[in-house]
């Protein structure tokens, strides 16, 4: 019968132990050289995108009003359920130092077309991120998210799903970004 020595089987256990630190090293994430996520109280990642219309947005162009971001699709409930209320937001801070612009997130631009011609929104600027860049710079994990950035460019406070946007919460947390 073959024996196998105990300092043979213990080489062979420390080399296969420091193979698998060493793939599990190669493969890990690459923090140093991949884009950075969005910090609360830390610059917004910047962006240019291209609307709904052709027009060119970009957060830099927006700075000096509080930016309210909002990542969202025709598909998904909570987000058509959130919708008219953010109209609703943008019509009552109409005349502020406030821009809300929207980012479609996975969707096609002809049913967000339809889906906001049916809540008023037709004049809301709705964002095109066909390869999630934005997205990925923000660390979206679904949507609808909802990211609200101050007049220097700060983030400053995130919501993940529907929220009552025309509420009086709302509408006092944007007030203090307002003033």
């Amino acid at each position: 019968m073959l024996r196998i020595q105990p300092t043979v089987h213990r080489a062979v256990l420390v080399s296969l132990l420091l193979a698998v630190m060493l793939l599990l090293a190669a493969c890990g994430d690459n923090k140093q050289g991949g884009p950075s996520v969005a910090v609360i109280g830390q610059p917004a990642p910047e962006f240019t995108l291209v609307d709904l219309n052709g027009r060119t947005w970009s957060l830099a162009g927006l700075r000096g009003k509080v930016v309210f971001l909002n990542f969202w699709a025709t598909w998904c409930p909570p987000c058509r359920e959130e919708m008219p209320a953010m109209v609703r937001l943008r019509s009552m801070l109409a005349g502020k130092p406030f821009e809300m612009v929207t980012v479609l997130v996975n969707d096609q631009p002809e049913k967000a077309r339809r889906f906001l011609a049916k809540v008023k929104g037709e004049d809301l600027p709705v964002l095109l991120d066909p390869q999630g860049t934005v997205g990925n710079a923000y660390g979206i994990t679904g949507v609808p998210e909802t990211y609200i950035i101050d007049r220097q460019g700060v983030l400053r406070k995130k919501y993940i799903g529907a929220y009552p946007w025309d509420s009086e919460g709302a509408l006092m947390m944007l007030g203090e970004f307002l003033k």
